[in-house]
């Protein structure tokens, strides 16, 4: 399936890759594990391969990565 596959019009299921990630459930968008927002697959360019989870910017990103170190989880 094309990565940017926007047909399904819901929330899009990904696998997350090292610098990609693969369509699983075709969608328009996917939520940011930290706000909870939805985030524009064309517009989607954080996330955490271990974590399999999307962000919306780079601030949601760290504050993922500040809170699961804290849990000592490690990133």
């Amino acid at each position: 399936m094309n990565r940017l596959d926007l047909s399904g019009g819901g929330e899009a299921r990904l696998r997350y890759l090292d610098a990609d990630f693969e369509v699983l459930r075709a969608g328009n968008f996917v939520r940011c594990a930290v706000t909870g927002e939805a985030i524009p697959l064309r517009s989607l360019r954080y996330w955490s391969v271990d974590r399999q989870e999307a962000y919306v910017d780079a601030a949601a990103a760290n504050k993922a990565r500040d809170e699961s170190l804290a849990k000592g989880e490690g990133f």
